[in-house]
């Protein structure tokens, strides 16, 4: 297994659980001198990033883009795929297709976690779970141009009602008829609402192609109350051999939450 750290490029997302904001230079330079394999980018949108001056860093500071999100789609323009208005599911769709593209120039896959929106009003959760469907079977065979999974991250209920833990995650993908739809496995989403973080993991075999690493509070894995070892031995039963990304809160200060984060990945991950 590799660590990451993530970094966001977002103002609006200034209080989300991201460890760096102070744009790729700092995130770059921190991460490489505590020992991380990869950066995990949430930025704006995909033209907000300078290509050029990105691959400069990464190769300077011998760093790879572990994953890039999607989210700032909902958090900036209250986009998602499930909404009721046919124009903005659109427009959710091209915002994620590019971020797709720009991650996969970078040989990282992209993040589907908030825009998958919710069943609401009048979208009831069967027209909700069709419209996600259709979406992911297009975007995931979009990302399998790059030779890259696309990511679906279940959340907990209090941000979501589509899906909330890995099972039922896993028999929705396993549903569709593309394969390039993998699940993100965010260890504090699962802390709420999985009985059995283990089994729910071993559940999820091989459809589990990235995880963010966090306690149970958001904060660094080991500033919570998250029991780590079977959840380790659970990811090395399956044979994941991706990344542990640490979206968390940079609490009590960023370089602190990014150096317990790597000192607990060391602990954990032999």
């Amino acid at each position: 297994m590799k660590s990451a750290v993530t970094v966001s490029l977002t103002p609006q997302a200034r209080s989300g659980p991201f460890v760096f904001h102070d744009g790729l230079e700092d995130a770059c330079i921190a991460a490489s001198k505590l020992g991380f394999d990869a950066i995990e980018i949430f930025p704006p949108a995909a033209n907000a990033i300078d290509i050029a001056e990105l691959q400069g860093l990464l190769d300077h500071h011998e760093l790879a883009v572990a994953a890039v999100g999607t989210g700032a789609g909902m958090v900036i323009h209250k986009w998602s795929l499930t909404h009721a208005d046919a124009a903005i599911r659109h427009e959710a769709r091209e915002f994620i297709r590019a971020i797709i593209d720009l991650a996969g120039g970078f040989g990282a896959p992209a993040i589907l976690g908030s825009m998958q929106g919710k069943h609401e009003g009048d979208v009831t959760r069967e027209q909700a779970l069709a419209w996600l469907a259709e979406a992911l079977e297009d975007l995931g065979e979009h990302a399998a141009q790059h030779h890259q999974p696309f990511l679906y991250e279940f959340l907990n209920r209090y941000e979501t009602n589509l899906f909330n833990r890995v099972e039922p995650t896993a028999t929705f993908l396993r549903g569709l008829k593309t394969k390039n739809v993998k699940i993100l496995a965010d260890l504090f989403h699962m802390n709420i609402e999985e009985e059995d973080m283990e089994a729910a993991i071993i559940a999820g075999g091989d459809l589990i192609g990235h995880v963010h690493f966090a306690d149970s509070n958001r904060q660094a894995v080991g500033l919570g109350h998250t029991m780590m070892h079977p959840v380790i031995d659970a990811l090395e039963k399956i044979g994941y051999t991706g990344y542990l990304s640490a979206e968390v809160l940079p609490l009590p200060f960023p370089l602190i939450a990014a150096q317990q984060t790597i000192e607990s990945f060391h602990h954990y991950v032999h």
